[in-house]
């Protein structure tokens, strides 16, 4: 009863055949025969389904007929997966994903700047469905490394090149300089502006600038959000520190900042130690009616930039618990473990690599994260390095973590041989994150991450008893397609076609919020500080204490 009671009911027409009849000469696409499963409403029977004009418009036991068939057998039909972690933004990478299972993949942790331009370029044509969040790190780089262009749409395909000539001139702004009050406003009214825009959400890497953001610039930085009802997805301080109580710390900051402001809050990778206490917290507070939730990825390592502040000695003893560099940091490029002096050789020498740190306690962590209520599959899927023209790519040449490729397919075969109810996998996948993002108001996520009549027909078939991962860590099987998942469809049409990627179709949709027509940018002064927060002098005339 707990797992119904988080998953959510909808109405479900026993007939269904509720508000949309169509005639069989109506559909442009019929999925038939498959096991269709949908966990806001529960409904887990083998039906029929037609779609018309990138809509689901027919659920059926009946025979119905349109202008292509899918025959589904023994096969399910999901909801489209949503991944809200995904930096795959080239063309190789976004085909792995799309394999995988993903309909809508959105950068929400990195995110990007000028997102007014950057929704530009992909209105130009996109497979998946797509959106960003504004980036609290490259916001940071426009106002404290003003050497950068920063000029252009920048993302995480962009972001590692942009860290390195941040340190070009000895100091890597963005990420230790502290922001005077001037400098702060300046970041908040560039953050106002995106939101204005239409971007998602404050998008932080806050654990990559420790030094440089203070508590209260994070704070200021969710209350812009917040302005807007956005939500903040964030890697937060301490990340990967397996002590108490730096572990848990850098969440508690911004879970703290969420609940005075009343905003939403999506905690980035929760997949280290603390995340229990996390995970205790956040369920408290959606029980209080807070729009609060976190993510998990099924891999024993992260990836991450090798010149990371915390791979640095004064740092890294702490956050390996002890640990040898040759025990955590594996080099995919050199494919082997590094020692320190070659890890501090590889940084200097390539400092916007991509490497991987082995966390083993993830291990067994996993079977908890799979049983866990509102903690979506996220994967942080990272790009190839290849281009944007990299479609025609073969897999085998794609460079970087197993995660890009096979997220999706490692979830659903584990969960399997740990025996969790498929509706409740399925709902990590697709329907909590659609929920939660349709909770900030963002009308475009109401309408996926669900399998009824009258929604975005992005779905997702997959035959339950095979489907499984075949990306590893090894050079060339970084990006072996997953196996079992032989339909994506997005808006109707399939992009993934009897486990064949389609070049030549483009059906992806903007995940946005409306452009507003005012910001509402307001500066940090002492004046404005005072007079909303302090009480004003007793006078006589006010008859006692009176709040401005």
């Amino acid at each position: 009863m707990r797992f119904r009671r988080n998953i959510g009911y909808g109405v479900l027409c026993l007939s269904l055949a509720c508000s949309f009849s169509a005639y069989a000469a109506d559909y442009d696409l019929v999925i038939k025969n498959g096991r269709v499963i949908d966990p806001e409403t529960m409904l887990d029977a083998v039906l029929n389904v037609g779609i018309k004009d990138g809509m689901i418009v027919k659920i059926t036991p009946d025979d119905i007929k349109g202008s292509k068939t899918i025959d589904a057998s023994k096969h399910v039909v999901a909801p489209g997966f949503i991944d809200t972690h995904f930096h795959a933004l080239d063309g190789l990478s976004l085909k792995l994903a799309a394999l995988d299972g993903v309909t809508t993949g959105m950068d929400l942790e990195a995110g990007a700047i000028h997102v007014a331009k950057w929704y530009a370029e992909k209105d130009k044509g996109w497979p998946l469905n797509y959106g960003t969040g504004v980036s609290q790190e490259m916001t940071r780089m426009r106002v404290h490394d003003t050497e950068i262009d920063t000029s252009k749409p920048n993302d995480a395909t962009t972001v590692f090149e942009l860290r390195g000539k941040s340190m070009q001139d000895g100091t890597p702004g963005w990420s230790v300089s502290r922001s005077s009050k001037e400098q702060l406003n300046q970041i908040l009214e560039y953050l106002d502006e995106e939101f204005r825009q239409g971007a998602l959400g404050l998008s932080s890497t806050v654990g990559y600038m420790t030094q440089g953001v203070t508590t209260y610039e994070m704070f200021k930085s969710q209350e812009a959000a917040a302005r807007y009802g956005r939500f903040t997805g964030a890697h937060v301080r301490f990340h990967g520190n397996p002590s108490n109580p730096e572990g848990p710390l850098g969440f508690s900051e911004i879970f703290a900042n969420a609940i005075a402001l009343d905003a939403p809050l999506n905690l980035n990778h929760n997949n280290e130690y603390g995340w229990w206490e996390n995970e205790e917290k956040l369920q408290a507070a959606r029980e209080q009616g807070y729009n609060v939730w976190s993510e998990y990825y099924p891999y024993t390592a992260a990836s991450t930039a090798i010149s990371a502040e915390f791979f640095h000695p004064d740092k890294f003893k702490v956050l390996s618990g002890g640990l040898p560099y040759e025990e955590v940091i594996f080099d995919p490029v050199q494919n082997k473990f590094l020692t320190q002096a070659e890890w501090e050789k590889t940084s200097k020498e390539h400092p916007d690599r991509s490497i991987f740190a082995f966390n083993r306690k993830r291990d067994e962590w996993l079977p908890f994260w799979l049983r866990m209520p509102h903690m979506i599959v996220a994967s942080d899927a990272m790009w190839s390095g290849k281009g944007i023209d990299s479609w025609d790519l073969n897999p085998t040449e794609y460079v970087g973590h197993p995660r890009t490729a096979g997220t999706r397919g490692k979830v659903l075969s584990k969960a399997r041989e740990l025996g969790v109810p498929l509706m409740f996998t399925i709902a990590q996948m697709s329907y909590w994150p659609a929920k939660h993002l349709g909770d900030t108001g963002l009308e475009s996520m109401k309408m996926r991450g669900r399998l009824q009549e009258g929604k975005v027909a992005d779905i997702t078939i997959f035959d339950p008893l095979t489907v499984k991962d075949n990306a590893t860590y090894t050079m060339g099987e970084q990006g072996l397609p997953t196996s079992g998942i032989p339909y994506v469809i997005v808006s109707g049409v399939p992009v993934v076609n009897k486990g064949v990627f389609d070049l030549s179709v483009k059906p992806g949709k903007s995940i946005r919020f409306p452009v507003e027509a005012k910001g509402k940018f307001k500066p940090v002064t002492v004046e404005s500080w005072s007079e909303q927060h302090v009480i004003r002098p007793i006078s006589i005339d006010d008859g006692g204490l009176a709040k401005p």
